[in-house]
């Protein structure tokens, strides 16, 4: 996995644009659809991380808020 994944980061887009490119170059007007396709998709992923990491943040919010807040604010609890 150390050696895979950087592989796998680097080759996929060249890949990627190597597909593009061949596309272009044997039927210009379906490129088209494809370049669509891989922005559409994207997008979707962009979107998912995006809102993986504002759950996140707002999970890191309560923990902190619920750390913060003191524990004798309890209205039920007896005082004296």
């Amino acid at each position: 996995m150390r050696i895979a994944k950087p592989m796998l980061l680097v080759i996929t887009p060249i890949g990627v644009g190597i597909g593009v490119y061949e596309a272009f170059r044997l039927t210009g007007g379906l490129a088209f659809l494809m370049i669509a396709m891989l922005a559409l998709i994207s997008f979707a992923i962009g979107m998912v991380v995006l809102t993986i990491r504002r759950e996140r943040a707002e999970l890191e919010a309560r923990k902190q808020a619920q750390t913060a807040a003191p524990a004798s604010s309890n209205p039920r609890q007896p005082r004296g």
